[in-house]
Order: structure tokens, then sequence, then C-alpha cells
């Protein structure tokens, strides 16, 4: 059994300004989202240009956060909206929506390939390589505000989370997610993409590997208090779930549509 390091949430105050160190992973997501963008705008087949990454990663952030609250709030918390509205702005009592943020970054990248002249699908395959480090980092920050832990185990690796009330060991679940959602999809993704492929393949498998390691968490992460869990077709289901099962249907008919429909030079030679 392991212990919790009890990390202090804040990593520097001075006087009332307080820095926490779940902001600190957001930053560190976006300038890791910048790195990556660097690269690959090197690509012959990069939509955009070096000048033009920032304001991409600006409308990104700006998707991430609003995306991502309006996404807690309708899909995890609706009922505390229709009894104070007004805590749909209180980002700093906590709650984000990863589904929710994908939907904003979805908006923000169309509006942007508008703004830029070039094609959604271009865009967003662009962007899905930039994501998977910001979301590792997002879970380790989860993980040091002892936040999403896991369920009662009895594994070896159980550790106890001081902030919660039974004290019994729980699957270090924010770890799990930050392994696979961060280093395994972008391992994925960033290899995958290395290569011109067909429009919106690379974001299509962003979604489904995203949606499938999700999924598979979720079993050992402790649900939302407020949340039990459904039955669809007599199979239990988290919210998390609920969310990651369309996910990942609509990212695997898209994925084959992609290849179905490519008309590359290279995919007419192959189909031929």
């Amino acid at each position: 059994m392991l212990t919790h390091p009890d990390i202090n949430p804040v990593a520097i105050a001075i006087g009332p300004l307080k820095v926490h160190w779940y902001g600190i992973t957001y930053l560190l997501g976006f300038l890791a989202a910048w790195f990556v963008a660097t690269r690959r705008v090197k690509q012959a087949h990069s939509p955009i240009n070096k000048s033009q990454i920032e304001d991409l990663i600006v409308y990104c952030a700006l998707g991430v956060v609003i995306g991502g609250r309006l996404g807690y709030v309708f899909f995890y918390d609706f009922q505390q909206f229709l009894n104070s509205p007004v805590w749909l702005f209180k980002i700093w009592d906590g709650g984000m929506a990863f589904h929710g943020g994908l939907i904003g970054v979805i908006v923000a990248v169309w509006l942007y390939a508008k703004k830029v002249g070039t094609t959604f699908s271009k865009m967003m395959d662009f962007t899905a390589p930039m994501v998977p480090i910001g979301l590792g980092l997002g879970r380790m920050g989860n993980f040091i505000g002892q936040e999403l832990y896991g369920r009662v185990t009895d594994v070896p690796w159980g550790m106890v989370f001081p902030k919660a009330i039974d004290q019994l060991p729980r699957h270090p679940s924010q770890l799990y997610q930050a392994f696979l959602e961060g280093l395994v999809l972008f391992v994925i993704i960033y290899w995958y993409s290395a290569k011109r492929r067909p429009p919106l393949a690379t974001s299509a498998l962003f979604v489904v590997c995203y949606g499938f390691f999700r999924f598979l968490v979720e079993y050992v992460r402790q649900p939302d208090r407020h949340l039990e869990p459904q039955f669809w077709l007599g199979i239990e289901l988290t919210r998390g779930q609920q969310l990651c099962i369309p996910m990942i249907l609509v990212g695997m008919l898209v994925f084959v549509w992609a290849y179905y429909r490519d008309t590359s030079p290279v995919s007419i030679k192959n189909k031929k």
C-alpha cells in the first residue's frame, strides 16, 4: 500500500495571490502544444505557418476553458446550474470536463480555420497531436490536488489519499489516465500524423483512442458522488463511459469514411 505524498496544491503564494499546481499544469500543457506545433509546422502538409501558431493556441485555450466549464455544468451537474445559474461562472470552485473541452476546441479550430483560410479537416488534424501532453499534465494536476481518485482496491499499488474520508487504499486513477491519455496517446497520434493521412483520419483516431482509454479507466475511477452509475442494456456505466460510447462510435465512422473518400493520388493508385 502506498500513501499519497500530500503535496500542497498551492505552488506559489505571495500574499493573497495563490498559484495552484493545477493552473501550472494547464500552462505547461499549452507550452507543450506550442512545442509540438513548432515541429509539425515544418511538415509539407501543414495548414499554417510558424507565425500563426500562437493565435491557434489562444483559440484552443479559450475553447478548452469555455467548453470544459460548460461541459462540466451541463454533463455532470446541471441541477446545480438550475439551482444557481451564476455557479456557471464560478470556475474557481472547480469543475472542468474533457468532453466539453473537446467540443470547445472543435468550435475554436473551426473558427480559426475560417480566419486563416484553410479547411477545418486540415486544421483539426494539425491540432490533434498537440493535445495529449496537455491532457497528461492535467491529470498530474488532478493527482497533486487529490481530485478524481480511483475506487477502493487491494492491489499492491493502492494509494491512500489524505483527502478521502474513508482513508482506504484506492486506485491512483489520475496516474493511469496521465499515462494512457498523455504519453501513450501522444505516441500513437504523433507517429500516425508524421505522414500525410486522409483528411480527418488523424482527428478521428485521436477521438477513438481517447474514448477507449477513458472508458477503461472509468472502471477503476471513483464516480462523482452525485452521479450514480446507470445501466445501459444491462451494463453499468458511469457518466464518463456514457459520454465515451458515442465518441468512440463517431470516431470510428469518421475514420472509415476518411479513408473511403480519400482522393489523394496515392490513395487512388492503391484502390485500383
